[in-house]
C-alpha cells in the first residue's frame, strides 16, 4: 500500500501537459524568475573582494539568508542593539557572546528571524571560549569598550588587551573576512585620558595582528540608551540644574547611533574598499557642551539654569572615586558626570579631522540630532511626554516648585 502511495506521489509531482501550456501562456511561471540568480532576488552584498564566497538566498530581508555569519562581541551594549538589529534586518546569522546573566541578550533574539540570533556564554579571559563563539563566524565586530574602569578590569584590558586578543585569534582562525574594531573619536596615544590612550593602543594592536581590519572611530553617540545626555536629564531633574565643567566651551561632533552602526553594515556590504582603513564618524554638527546642554532643556521643556564648575575644581570633586574604588572592599558607584578620565578627554575639542575618512565614503549621510534622534528625551518632561508642544511652553523659572 505504502509502494502504490509512493508511486502516486511522484506521478502527481510530475509537471503534465496543462501545467506546461499555462507556462508557456504565463511566462512569471518559468523558473527563470524563481532563486537568487534573478536581480529582485539577488544580495546587494559584494561576493568577492569584500566578504568572499557567500551562500546568500532570498529577497535580503529578514527571513533571507545574507551569507553573513556575525560574531558581535559587546552586542549587550549601547551601539551592539542597533548593529545587531540591522544584521539581523538583513538575514545576517548574528553570534552574541555574553558573560553575565542569560537575561542580557535575551531582547537581541527578537530582532532576527527564528535561530537567527545566538547567545553564546562566554569568558573574556578565557581564549578557549573566545575560539569558541568565533568558529562558525566569518565577521567579528569588536564593540567593547568601558569608559570607566571597575574593580575587575581596567582601561588597558577592556580597550586594548581584549582587542588585541581577538585580532590574533581571528587571525589564527583563518575563515574571518572581515574584521571591524569600533574604537572613539579622538583616540590619541598621546591624550591626557587613559581611556583614550587605550583605545589607540587597542587600534595600533588590531591593525598589527590583522592589517585588512577596519576601524570606527565614532563621537559621543546620541540614542535612547545614551550615556550623556540622560545623564544630564536625570540630574536636572533631580537637583534643578546642571553642572558645566570648564564653562560647557569644548566643541564635540555628536553623532546619532543609528548612524554608526548603518556604517558598520555599509563596511561589510563594500566590495573590500574598506579594509585596512580608519574611518572618523562625527555628526553633521558641531556643538559646544552649552549648545548640547540646550538642546537637552529644549526637548524636556524646562528652563536652563547652569552651575559653570572650573576645571580643576572637577578634576577634584571626581578624584576620591579614582583613588578609593580599588582600595576599599566594597564597589563604588559608577561616575556620570564627574567621570575623572572624561572629564580630561572633554577638557580639548573633539571633532572630526580634515582629511579622515569619513561617513561620506561609506555613502552614508548622518541625521542632524534636532528632532527624531533627542526625541526620547521627552520622558523627563516635569508634566508628562505631551506637555509642551513649543519652546515657548517651557516651564517658567517663576513656578518652579
Amino acid at each position: 500500500m505504502q509502494a502504490i502511495t509512493r508511486r502516486l506521489g511522484q506521478q502527481s509531482l510530475r509537471p503534465t501537459a496543462s501545467f506546461s501550456s499555462i507556462k508557456s501562456i504565463y511566462p512569471l511561471c518559468s523558473d527563470h524568475y524563481y532563486g537568487v540568480d534573478h536581480p529582485r532576488y539577488g544580495s546587494t552584498l559584494a561576493a568577492h573582494k569584500g566578504l568572499g564566497h557567500l551562500v546568500r538566498k532570498g529577497t535580503g530581508g529578514r527571513s533571507s539568508v545574507s551569507g553573513i555569519i556575525a560574531t558581535v562581541f559587546g552586542a549587550t551594549g549601547f551601539l551592539g542593539r542597533y548593529l545587531v538589529q540591522q544584521l539581523a534586518k538583513m538575514g545576517s546569522q548574528v553570534l552574541v557572546p555574553f558573560r553575565g546573566s542569560e537575561d542580557n541578550p535575551r531582547h537581541l533574539k527578537l530582532m532576527g528571524d527564528l535561530g537567527q540570533i545566538v547567545p553564546m556564554k562566554y569568558d573574556p579571559r578565557d581564549e578557549n571560549s573566545i575560539k569558541a563563539v568565533m568558529a562558525k563566524a566569518n565577521v567579528v565586530i569588536n564593540l567593547i569598550g568601558r569608559e570607566y574602569e571597575t574593580r575587575n578590569y581596567s582601561f588597558e584590558e577592556v580597550n586594548h588587551f581584549m582587542a588585541e586578543q581577538l585580532a590574533v585569534i581571528a587571525k589564527e582562525h583563518g575563515g574571518i573576512m572581515r574584521f571591524i574594531q569600533v574604537s572613539c573619536l579622538g583616540s590619541s596615544l598621546s591624550s591626557p585620558s587613559r581611556f583614550r590612550r587605550a583605545k589607540a593602543a587597542g587600534e595600533e594592536a588590531v591593525l598589527k595582528e590583522f592589517p585588512e581590519a577596519t576601524v570606527m572611530k565614532p563621537a559621543v553617540m546620541i540614542g535612547t540608551e545614551d550615556r550623556i545626555m540622560n545623564c544630564w536629564a536625570q540630574f536636572v531633574k533631580k537637583y534643578g540644574f546642571l553642572p558645566l565643567i570648564g564653562g560647557g566651551c569644548t566643541k564635540i561632533q555628536p553623532v546619532y547611533v543609528v548612524d554608526v552602526a548603518s556604517a558598520i553594515v555599509a563596511a561589510l556590504k563594500d566590495d573590500g574598499s574598506s579594509k585596512g582603513k580608519v574611518f572618523e564618524m562625527g555628526g553633521p554638527e558641531i556643538f559646544t557642551m552649552r549648545e548640547l546642554a540646550e538642546l537637552m532643556y529644549d526637548m524636556i521643556r524646562e528652563w536652563p539654569r547652569y552651575v559653570n564648575v572650573p576645571l580643576p575644581i572637577a578634576k577634584a570633586m571626581a578624584t576620591p572615586r579614582e583613588v578609593l574604588f580599588t582600595k576599599v572592599p566594597f564597589p563604588l558607584p559608577n561616575p556620570d558626570i564627574f567621570n575623572l578620565d572624561q572629564i580630561q578627554a572633554f577638557a580639548s575639542d573633539t571633532v572630526v579631522s580634515e582629511n579622515a575618512l569619513t561617513f561620506m565614503d561609506l555613502g552614508i549621510a548622518p541625521h542632524k540630532l534636532k528632532g527624531y534622534p533627542v526625541e526620547y528625551l521627552i520622558q523627563y518632561r516635569k508634566g508628562g511626554p505631551q506637555f509642551g508642544s513649543t519652546v515657548s511652553e517651557k516651564v517658567n523659572p517663576e513656578y518652579w516648585p
